[in-house]
């Protein structure tokens, strides 16, 4: 699903909403009527699929998003007819501005703020903005959410154990973290306006898809935890201080006590989780009309705590504390805190002696630390000018199971073994500073509140940081003086005890208040419910927002809900989310969970604003003006200390989660352009790593082809070679630059969408072959002129190519237009003169796809040094699953004066320094005689190359030509190999000719030295001309002929008349007789080879012998399946040294 704006009159909002913009009919045409004149405008966000189909939310636009409803508005006037051919694209200032100032966010319930009249339907009421200020709007739902569960079941503990200073310690830690999160949160939210979504949108607009997702997803979890950790806080009030009775599973012993009290946790959270999940379902107004009401109860259950603390200067309350030596018991079995009393002049004994002895008797045998001790009574509540401060300002922690002891003296017992059955306080949970940090960090969060609630604020803008930072600083004061007042007021062993088992089970904190505990008691139940109900209602909606914005695939079904909008799927997955947290049943293991992914999105929130100030973005202008990148990183870094303060495991646990998020949405996310910072930050990175790269050119070490594919199209650009990607991916194994280029024909203004399909239509060819790297299509007047440029200017810097990967072309002898063998040929001399090294590939899509191939060979043919690039390059093609299994085989070539045992030995040395693995085999060629095949194939090969050029005949003839001189060359080899005496005659006597004498029949071209813009224009080229020895009548005979029915006759006829062997060229004779002879070495030890490497031989100098040039590599790669031809560029690319 995506999300838009569309920009409707407040007359035909509702109509518009609902299809009836399509009709194309402006809603600002002057000729609307008076009616919809006088209609206010305003944005409509729609969650409906845009209509470009592109399913992304369009918000490329710098204001608001235009639709087409717009593009009918005409201009009439002559003040500004220079411009009227752009108001489409670009309207008036005027017409910009009037949107603008009647814009609002309003992202759902659009409908509400409208009242129908029926009578006159045009005509609507005006649309009610948003009235809600900094104190209803941020500063008192941050309140809420900051002050909670913690605050009173577990302030009290906390600070008995840490003790005051260490208290202090961590709420300073965890305030401070807040408010600079706050402060980096209200840069980002003053900078543009923030829709619905809040603390998710503004990190994933800030630092792109990928974090967004995986700390909005974070984020999601600890909203979601935080409803189960409220609502075990309910639970545990309704069981341990309200009604104890409730509870289904009792302990008969006191060491199965916690495990009864977990289960009862679990079957109660259950049952509440149902019930507060059926709430939400039905009916969201009431849990927010609620909102106030549980917010009262916060608030009021505060001003107890405080006046409590000021009744206890005065008048402490009386709740007796009952110390058995040092030791703290549980007040609930007992009522007098002591071992006998006298009543009637007996002395009988109490209760309490029934619990450690084994009778009420007198003489019963009792606990040894029983006898020895004398029971003492304290007040559990000295007041604040007690002095118990002092002895609250040293922390106490210790295993699970040890007990809460006075500093007071007492008589050890020497068997301690049974101190777990007698009702002793001790400690539920082994108790360390860190474990306090991650229990209390929850009590500070919800500072979010405020920026999701932006769509109902009258300045946004103006609210989010004032009552954010106020509400912050608000509740830090609350927390340090509670700290400071507990501890002033509340003795020790109370303030450790964390159910209140000393003081006949009342809350802690609830002891303090005033006028009841019930205050706080009732106050915190309720307090806790309306946490939890709003964590059970924002949570969905944050999962589907994250659903809508489509960067998640899998998370697609939790986009849709109710008709009226309502997440009912993303619903279902929080109650199973929050199931899950309920079933640990621990408030004190389920809080440092939630941490974790608190603490994430916090880090983010301040790496956003760190990350958007450092790079100064342009689009970064905050109206809060008080903030700086060293407190952003300072908060960040602050964030990340505290999680792993609170559980290094855990923290790592929440990395990893949040880091697979973000690679799955890399690897399978929808791509999103948010202008985010992590883009800003890349564009840094690249331009100081171009700047640092052209400093030098890159040393052998480094060196690896940085390759410059050129890729034909056809005529529906598609693309003609893509088992060229393949083998480019093969290649490079995702490594080093690669830059995907091809040329268009033509103008680019006349071309210009021609170019994006065809750059669409490679980009699409390059994901699926897998390939990475840049896509680059040029518009040229020629496809010679377009080659150049891209081998001049591709890339960018030190990021420029060093290599030219391209396809042979194997139909150029069939090709009307020699023009395609011509730019092949002039893109070879291009490369060697910017010393770039050229990959030619031949029958290339025979080459591997994905399929592994078999075990085989790698051939390399070296033939002439070319910086070891031959070399290099099967050693890169062996990092690839696809040629793995390939060994390499070495070639070379040894002449007649050649010691072909000693040049073995020595390659073989040369490739062990160079540490490459392959077989090295030397060939010996020696000199021979030119033999009558070679002749006649160059022979053929001329005779060819200028009939066809001179006499210019038409299509259908020259296929005709090709066909007989194949025929004709074929029986003439067959008759030259039958006589062979007859051949070597023959070659004796050629081998004493002159090269320079000339048979007066041979055909002697006169090369057009015009350029090649010249050349491409081939309709209107001039005639090349020819000079025969034969008479001009007879040369326009034989061209007469060629015309008529038995064209075909004439034209075997005319090439009976070729010269003699003496006549050819001999330098001619000497490359065709080279490449006939390295064919047949090559194709007797490689035929069979999985790919074969060639030194490419450089093109002729002089033009004249281009076509001749294509045949010598035709020849020179004949009955090879798949060839690589290879050309250094000039310099050394492999080394021997470190």
């Amino acid at each position: 699903m995506s999300e838009r704006f569309m920009v409707v009159p407040v007359a035909h909002a509702e109509e518009s909403a609902f299809g009836d913009e399509a009709d194309g009919d402006s809603v600002f045409d002057a000729g609307a009527g008076e009616e919809r004149r006088g209609s206010v405008p305003i944005l409509r966000y729609s969650r409906e699929p845009n209509k470009y189909g592109d399913g992304n939310p369009r918000e490329s636009s710098p204001f608001i998003n235009n639709t087409d409803d717009d593009k009918g508005t005409l201009y009439d006037g002559k003040n500004m007819a220079l411009f009227e051919e752009e108001m489409d694209s670009n309207p008036m200032v005027s017409s910009l501005l009037n949107k603008l100032a009647n814009y609002t966010n309003l992202t759902q319930g659009v409908r509400e703020h409208e009242e129908a009249d029926e009578d006159e339907g045009a005509k609507k009421k005006t649309v009610k903005s948003p009235q809600m200020g900094t104190f209803i709007g941020v500063y008192l739902p941050c309140l809420q959410n900051i002050l909670g569960v913690i605050l009173f079941l577990r302030m009290t503990w906390i600070v008995g154990t840490a003790g005051i200073l260490e208290s202090f310690i961590i709420v300073s830690m965890c305030c401070s973290c807040t408010m600079l999160t706050a402060i980096s949160m209200s840069a980002i939210a003053t900078n543009g306006v923030v829709p619905a979504g809040g603390s998710y949108y503004m990190i994933s607009r800030s630092l792109g898809p990928e974090f967004g997702g995986a700390v909005g997803l974070c984020f999601y979890l600890g909203t979601t935890f935080a409803g189960a950790m409220y609502i075990l806080g309910t639970i545990e009030i309704l069981l341990t201080y309200i009604v104890p009775s409730a509870a289904i599973f009792k302990a008969e012993e006191k060491a199965q006590e916690a495990d009864a009290l977990l289960n009862n946790m679990r079957v109660y959270g259950t049952c509440c989780l149902t019930l507060m999940a059926l709430v939400v379902f039905v009916g969201v107004k009431y849990v927010n009309k609620l909102a106030l009401v549980f917010l009262a109860c916060v608030v009021l259950s505060i001003l107890a705590i405080y006046a409590g603390v000021i009744k206890t200067i005065f008048e402490p309350p009386v709740f007796p504390v009952c110390l058995l030596g040092n030791r703290t018991l549980q007040n609930h079995d007992f009522d007098k805190c002591m071992k006998t009393e006298i009543i009637d002049n007996l002395t009988v004994t109490t209760k309490l002696w029934s619990l450690f002895c084994e009778g009420p008797e007198l003489n019963a045998s009792c606990n040894e630390y029983f006898s020895l001790n004398n029971v003492t009574e304290i007040q559990g509540i000295p007041g604040l000018t007690s002095g118990v401060i002092s002895e609250n300002m040293w922390g106490s922690y210790g295993p699970a199971g040890m007990l809460v002891e006075k500093a007071v003296p007492s008589v050890p017992a020497s068997v301690a073994s049974q101190d777990k059955y007698m009702p002793y306080v001790a400690n539920d949970i082994t108790t360390f500073f860190t474990l306090l940090v991650g229990i209390y960090f929850p009590s500070v969060t919800g500072i979010m509140a405020g920026s999701n609630r932006s769509g109902d604020l009258r300045d946004a803008q103006r609210s989010i940081p004032i009552g954010t930072i106020l509400a912050i600083a608000t509740t830090t004061i609350i927390y340090l003086s509670c700290v400071v007042v507990f501890g002033a007021c509340i003795e020790g062993v109370v303030l450790r005890d964390k159910f209140g088992d000393s003081v006949k089970g009342n809350l802690v904190i609830g002891t303090l208040s005033w006028p009841s505990p019930w205050v706080i008691v009732i106050g915190s139940f309720f307090s806790c419910c309306g946490a939890g109900l709003q964590s059970l209602t924002g949570a969905p909606r944050l999962l589907q927002a994250i659903a809508r914005d489509g960067i998640v695939p899998f998370l697609q079904v939790f986009g849709h809900g109710k008709a009226n909008g309502e997440p009912t799927w993303a619903l279902l997955l929080t109650a199973v989310i929050c199931e899950s947290g309920i079933l640990i049943a621990s408030l004190d293991a389920v809080a440092p969970i939630l941490s974790m992914f608190f603490l994430m999105c916090y880090l983010f929130v301040n790496l956003a604003c760190a990350l958007q100030t450092l790079l100064r973005t342009p689009n970064w202008r905050p109206r809060f003006k008080y903030y700086h990148w060293a407190l952003s990183f300072l908060g960040m870094s602050l964030c990340l200390a505290l999680m792993f303060i609170s559980s290094w495991y855990y923290a790592l646990v929440a990395m990893l989660i949040a880091g697979c998020i973000y690679k799955y949405i890399e690897y399978r996310g929808a791509e999103k352009e948010w202008g985010d910072g992590i883009r800003g930050l890349s564009l840094n990175a690249a331009r100081y790593a171009l700047i640092r790269l052209e400093e030098a050119p890159p040393h052998t070490k480094n060196w690896r082809p940085q390759l410059l594919v050129l890729l034909s199209l056809d005529s529906e650009l598609s693309v003609k070679h893509p088992r060229l990607l393949s083998f480019t991916t093969q290649l490079k194994a995702g490594k080093g630059l690669t830059i995907v280029g091809s040329v268009l024909e033509g103008t680019y203004l006349t071309r210009e969408s021609d170019a994006k399909r065809a750059e669409q239509s490679i980009k699409s060819a390059m994901a699926a072959e897998k390939t990475k790297g840049f896509c680059h299509v040029v518009v040229s007047s020629n496809l010679r002129d377009g080659f150049s440029h891209l081998i001049q200017s591709a890339g960018l810097g030190g990021m420029k190519h060093n290599s030219v990967l391209m396809a042979w072309p194997a139909n150029w002898k069939q090709s009307n237009d020699p023009q395609s063998w011509r730019n092949f040929i002039e893109t070879i001399r291009e490369t060697t003169a910017a010393h770039q090294a050229l990959l030619v590939a031949k029958n290339v899509d025979s080459f591997p796809h994905q399929e592994r191939l078999a075990e085989g060979t790698i051939d390399v043919w070296w033939i002439v040094h070319d910086g070891g690039l031959l070399m290099l390059l099967p050693f890169l093609l062996q990092q690839h699953k696809v040629w793995r299994k390939c060994k390499m085989r070495i070639f070379t070539v040894a002449q007649l004066d050649d010691n072909s045992i000693q040049m073995k030995k020595d390659l073989q040395m040369f490739l062990y320094h160079l540490r490459l693995n392959a077989e090295v085999e030397v060939v010996e060629m020696h000199d021979s005689d030119i033999s009558a095949f070679t002749y006649e194939k160059t022979l053929v090969m001329e005779q060819r190359s200028q009939m066809l050029k001179q006499m210019q005949l038409s299509r259908t003839e020259r296929e005709r030509e090709i066909q007989s001189i194949t025929d004709e060359s074929r029986s003439s080899i067959r008759r030259k190999n039958q006589s062979g005496a007859h051949g070597s005659a023959v070659n004796n006597q050629n081998a004493h000719l002159d090269d320079d004498k000339q048979d007066e029949a041979q055909l002697i071209h006169d090369r057009n030295t015009a350029s090649h813009a010249a050349l491409n224009d081939n309709s209107d080229a001039t005639p090349e001309r020819v000079h025969m020895t034969w008479t001009k009548e007879k040369f326009c005979t034989e061209r007469t002929r060629n015309r008529e029915p038995n064209a075909s006759v004439a034209v075997r006829d005319l090439f009976n008349m070729k010269p003699e062997w003496e006549s050819l060229n001999q330098s001619n004779v000497r490359c065709m007789h080279t490449a006939v002879k390295l064919n047949e070495v090559v194709v007797n030890k490689s035929q069979g080879a999985h790919l074969v490497l060639l030194n490419m031989p450089g093109p002729p100098k002089s033009r004249g012998g281009d076509e001749n040039y294509m045949e010598f590599l035709e020849v020179l790669m004949e009955g090879l399946n798949r060839v690589l031809l290879v050309r250094g560029g000039g310099r050394e690319v492999i080394t021997i040294y470190s």
